[in-house]
């Protein structure tokens, strides 16, 4: 979020007391004042790490814009709730990716692993019998226990987290093979639990309108929440003003999507969880101490061992959650396709589910250096990813160029990455 700045202002007016200084009544800008002196007000409290963001907000609005003048069933309902649910896959493996970009590692394995969590959720309910509510905790704990293999060998035996997750790129895609047989295919039930999950919808218009009501006044309380805090420590604070701006805009894009998804068949159960997924990650992050223990060290390693952080567990803890959400994610593509099978661009396990989500969790504004980051920067990406994928499968366009397309848009965000980080001190590697 924002925090106000305001140094000394000349003319001795209410900014004069600095940033740290609390209100001392009303303002002479703000919603009192006229709605440029406001716009620049918002502008100047606006940090650094969030101008990231706003470009790529900017720049999804530009291609929603340029695939709706070349194909008016862009913006249609269907097609946004189609995209909707085709985010989810993708976007819960780059949740995980995040977690390990934000210590300044790499996960090469998460679509070899999606695709190993698929494919033992198929053989063991389709080929062995296994109830799938069994089946699907079993193809979660392989994800969870493959993280925790590369994190020990990372973590405890000092192999490079690139190598060993590109090792386990190889070795899980192997094994997945091997376990979908000669067919390479295995057919999911259509109408059971995991193909739930991305076909059923909330058709009832209360459960989206509730969710964006939800949303909408837990942002406006965490944020007038943070104010008071900071407020009362003396520290930067968030102007009033611009919270409820923030809180009003959050509300006019949720409300419309949701009105957009009940003019189709209401909430999808996909992107509901999705949206759990994104809070609750949100929060372990940045209002839990093991949170603050994975930012510090994403801020050099050797400051965190003298601190006191355990680096160690933490590394190996992050892998793992990059491993149960990449099997999380395994099983969303699964369900949308309603097979498990590496074969196909789009299934998991393929190389197109690995670059798809790093691009996300990279082009939402999580760096690649360590330290900065946050789960909301994937909505943005995959977002990017999948509006490009989905405009260009109403156009026609063959799979080439959008890999060309997709590729340049991962290239500038990471150029932009490394520009930002230009003049900052180099820190330190273990």
């Amino acid at each position: 979020m924002a925090v106000s700045r305001g140094g000394p202002h000349r003319d001795g007016g209410p900014g004069s007391a600095g940033p740290l200084a609390p209100d001392r009544g009303p303002r002479t800008r703000g919603w009192s004042g006229n709605l440029r002196e406001y716009a620049l007000e918002v502008r100047g409290s606006v940090r650094d790490s969030e101008r990231g963001p706003l470009l790529v907000i900017a720049g999804l609005i530009v291609i929603w814009c340029v695939f709706q003048g070349l194909d008016d069933k862009f913006l249609s309902p269907r097609n946004l709730s189609n995209l909707g649910v085709g985010i989810v896959g993708t976007g819960l493996v780059a949740v995980g990716i995040v977690f390990v970009l934000l210590i300044r590692e790499i996960d090469l394995s998460v679509g070899s692993v999606s695709g190993l969590a698929g494919a033992s959720f198929a053989v063991l309910n389709v080929n062995h019998g296994m109830p799938e509510w069994l089946a699907v905790i079993v193809a979660v704990a392989v994800g969870m226990a493959v993280g925790a293999f590369h994190g020990f060998f990372f973590a405890s035996l000092g192999v490079p987290a690139f190598v060993v997750t590109l090792a386990g790129l190889l070795i899980w895609n192997g094994l997945t093979l091997y376990l979908l047989g000669a067919s390479g295919t295995i057919n999911i039930d259509e109408e059971g639990l995991v193909a739930s999950l991305t076909s059923r919808h909330f058709e009832d218009d209360a459960a989206a309108y509730t969710v964006a009501a939800l949303g909408t006044a837990g942002y406006f309380l965490a944020a007038r929440r943070k104010r008071a805090r900071h407020l009362a420590a003396g520290m930067p604070h968030q102007p009033t003003g611009d919270v409820w701006l923030r809180t009003g805009l959050l509300a006019a894009v949720a409300f419309a999507a949701a009105y957009t998804l009940n003019r189709f068949q209401g909430l999808p159960l996909a992107l509901l969880i999705f949206l759990v997924v994104l809070v609750v990650s949100d929060y372990v992050l940045r209002r839990t101490r093991y949170g603050r223990r994975v930012y510090a060290l994403g801020g050099g390693v050797e400051a965190a061992r003298r601190a006191g952080i355990g680096v160690e567990r933490v590394r190996v803890a992050m892998f793992m959650v990059s491993g149960t959400l990449a099997a999380f994610g395994g099983l969303f593509v699964a369900s949308e396709l309603t097979s498990a099978s590496p074969t196909t661009a789009r299934a998991a396990g393929s190389g197109m589910l690995l670059i798809n989500a790093i691009a996300a969790a990279v082009i939402g504004g999580t760096s690649l250096f360590g330290g900065r980051g946050s789960p909301w920067s994937v909505l943005l990406g995959v977002l990017v990813i999948q509006s490009i994928a989905s405009g260009m499968g109403l156009l026609g366009v063959e799979d080439a160029v959008q890999f060309m397309i997709t590729g340049g848009v991962l290239l500038a965000a990471v150029a932009a990455d490394a520009l930002s980080r230009r003049g900052e001190p180099r820190r330190d590697r273990p």
